[in-house]
């Protein structure tokens, strides 16, 4: 059985940042990663100090890696598949059969985005069509853009993203009613609503979004797009197993000073816990929890406040 100092579950963007702090201290660390996060879906990521013209999650994740191998973390493509507490730490084992002991877990398990299975959907994450607003409403700036939802959420996406542009179209995918104050809402917005479900994105030869087709057989143009879709489900199976505390909606209860949860020696960061969903911000999770780790593993207790 492979014992070591922490074991970071989850190589996103909050996991990588952590394995490159903790690398730095020169801590004996291993991530076990599914390759199955929101990071390996987005194309772009536009608001990242040193990106000005954008980098993909793909490439920050090579680059993560690749910065803390140079430290010596080591990284095994497995899924954790149950997390229990054992005498001074906490045991692991994955799909692939295989077991660890850790003194120390950082918990990086992230979110799944509720999208539908649209023909040409995924290739156009982060580069022309995008899932948060505060991230990449910018991005629609001037252009016709379509909002692919449903319901509630679809609604409050498309009046959110008039902030940026006034030539917005709400495809409501699942055809759910809406109801009057909604309908009132997006007409005040001059916002055409469209109940039919989407069949494909369009793409001309260069792979630029012009519109998408409807199953009705009819086309929508337009030059961005955004998703508007309940149902994110966050990764809490392992938080579960193992006592961490849960908020009303299902995000991991962290100390907002160290990151750790209530269960001494798990920390947890990125779109578990409850924050803005960003890259940064998931970045910054990490290496502060980093820090707690490592002050934890040199004999020092949490902090009473």
């Amino acid at each position: 059985m492979t014992y070591k100092d922490c074991i970071i579950i989850g190589g996103g963007i909050a996991g990588l940042q952590a394995a490159i702090q903790l690398g730095r201290y020169n801590h004996d660390i291993l991530v076990i990663d599914s390759n199955h996060g929101r990071s390996t879906i987005c194309k772009g990521y536009h608001n990242i100090l040193g990106w000005p013209d954008g980098v993909s999650g793909d490439e920050l994740r090579k680059l993560g890696r690749q910065h803390a191998e140079k430290y010596g973390v080591e990284f095994s493509l497995d899924k954790v598949i149950h997390l229990a507490k054992s005498d001074g730490g906490f045991k692991l084992a994955t799909e692939q059969n295989k077991e660890y002991t850790a003194k120390t877990v950082f918990l990086a398990t992230g979110l799944v985005d509720h999208l539908p299975n649209i023909e040409n959907l995924y290739p156009c994450l982060g580069k022309n069509i995008y899932v948060c607003p505060d991230c990449d409403g910018y991005e629609i700036t001037g252009h016709k853009t379509a909002v692919l939802g449903g319901g509630k959420t679809g609604v409050n996406i498309s009046l959110i993203l008039t902030y940026w542009s006034k030539d917005i179209t709400f495809i409501n995918h699942t055809k759910a009613k809406l109801e009057d104050q909604q309908l009132a809402a997006l007409r005040k917005h001059d916002i055409q609503v469209i109940d039919q479900p989407i069949e494909k994105v369009l793409l001309n030869e260069n792979e630029e979004l012009t519109g998408f087709l409807l199953q009705n057989g009819e086309t929508v143009e337009a030059t961005r797009g955004f998703t508007g879709f309940s149902g994110n489900k966050i990764n809490t199976e392992l938080a579960e197993q193992v006592g961490i505390e849960l908020n009303d909606t299902n995000h991991v209860i962290v100390n907002p000073r160290t990151k750790e949860t209530n269960v001494e020696g798990i920390w947890s960061g990125g779109d578990m816990i409850a924050h803005s969903e960003q890259v940064t911000i998931s970045m910054g999770d990490g290496s502060q929890a980093a820090i707690w780790i490592h002050k934890r593993l040199l004999g020092e207790q949490p902090p009473k406040h």
